[in-house]
C-alpha cells in the first residue's frame, strides 16, 4: 500500500465519518489512489476538476453531479467544494497537485468529514503536494 493510500485510510477513513476517499492528479485528470471499494469514474474526475476550473459562483449555483447523484453545492471557492444530497455529501479540497475527495453517508457527521479532509489538504499543501 502506498504512503498516500495510507494517509487516506488513517486520516480520513479512520475518523469513521468518511465513507470513501480518493486523490485525483490535477495535471493528468486521473485517479491516483482511492480507499478500497471507492471507485471514481473518469466523468466524475472531470466533473470535480471542472468544479474548480469554472467560476466558483457558477459551481455553487449549478451544483455537482458526482457518482450518479445530483448534489447541491453548499461551498465553492478556490480551494474547497462541499456538496450534499439528502443525508450524503462530498467534500473536495484542492492542493497544488491533487484534488482530495471524501464522501460521507447517513449517520456520519459532515463536520468531521470536512475537518479531516481540510486538515489533510493543508498537510499536503505544506508538503508541496
Amino acid at each position: 500500500m502506498s504512503h498516500l493510500q495510507n494517509l487516506l485510510l488513517d486520516t480520513l477513513l479512520g475518523t469513521k465519518h468518511v465513507d470513501g476517499a480518493a486523490l485525483i492528479k490535477l495535471q493528468e485528470h486521473s485517479l491516483c489512489v482511492a480507499s478500497p471499494g471507492f471507485s471514481v469514474m473518469p466523468s466524475d474526475v472531470q466533473t470535480l476538476v471542472n468544479g474548480f476550473a469554472k467560476n466558483p459562483l457558477k459551481t455553487r449555483r449549478e451544483g455537482l453531479y458526482f457518482k450518479e447523484k445530483d448534489y447541491k453545492c453548499v461551498r465553492a471557492d478556490d480551494y474547497s467544494l462541499y456538496a450534499k444530497s439528502e443525508n450524503t455529501g462530498v467534500v473536495v479540497v484542492k492542493t497544488h497537485l491533487y484534488l482530495l475527495v471524501a464522501t460521507y453517508t447517513e449517520g456520519m457527521y459532515p463536520s468531521v468529514c470536512v475537518e479531516a479532509t481540510e486538515k489533510l489538504g493543508e498537510y499536503l499543501r505544506r508538503k508541496g503536494n
